[in-house]
């Protein structure tokens, strides 16, 4: 399984979760690496412009694009996961790779502190392989200023409530999306990894244990 490195953030931390679940990922900008994987993780913690920007200038983005295409498991986490739309209006705007139809805007938090962070509830809508092994409602790690607004409904696999009801997980065929981060969200975000990787044929067949979340702190900027 590859972990595409843009160089926007945790991906050790995803790789470390990943390899707990019993799969095998390789952190790597390295394309022919990517092409070979079992299935693609797109990481990232930061500002939208930016990380297109470095996926663009490191060829990465028509290679996520081909293996997403290929029918490749795909999940993107936080920033991965905004990133799979067509557009964002953060910052000075920037279009995505338009795997999923819509659009990344501000999280209208209602007064609440910007950027969330926390944990906070996300009741999944459906059932899918990714979810199967997790609660119909159960609380997942958040860091985000933005929120992506997905153009068909269809695609909302889970959504979360602050301030506003967003959408905090999708899922179209092959390629899925957290607005959360499972890599710090203790069983249950690891349970999602484990569903993820049994996707890919790369996964180990027991459950993990819980284990405690991991401190984050306040970031600059949060996708």
């Amino acid at each position: 399984m590859a972990v595409v490195d843009y160089g926007m953030g945790n991906r050790r931390s995803v790789e470390k979760a990943l390899a707990h679940v019993g799969a095998r990922p390789l952190v790597t900008r390295d394309h022919e690496a990517i092409r070979a994987a079992d299935g693609v993780v797109v990481p990232g913690v930061g500002a939208f412009p930016r990380g297109m920007r470095n996926l663009r200038e490191l060829g990465l983005d028509e290679v996520v694009r081909e293996r997403a295409a290929a029918g490749t498991p795909l999940l993107g986490i936080c920033l991965g996961m905004q990133l799979l739309f067509e557009r964002s209006v953060e910052g000075e705007a920037a279009e995505g790779l338009g795997l999923l139809r819509g659009a990344v805007r501000p999280l209208d938090a209602r007064g609440e502190r910007v950027p969330h962070i926390g944990w906070n509830v996300v009741r999944f809508e459906r059932a899918t392989r990714l979810t199967a092994a997790l609660p119909q409602e159960v609380a997942f790690y958040h860091v985000h200023s933005y929120v992506a607004e997905p153009a068909d409904a269809g695609d909302v696999l889970g959504t979360a409530e602050y301030g506003e009801r967003f959408v905090s997980a999708v899922a179209r065929e092959n390629v899925v999306g957290v607005q959360f981060h499972p890599e710090k969200s203790s069983r249950y975000g690891l349970r999602l990894l484990a569903g993820f990787s049994a996707s890919c044929g790369s996964a180990a067949a027991t459950t993990p244990a819980a284990t405690a979340p991991a401190t984050t702190s306040t970031p600059a900027h949060a996708a």
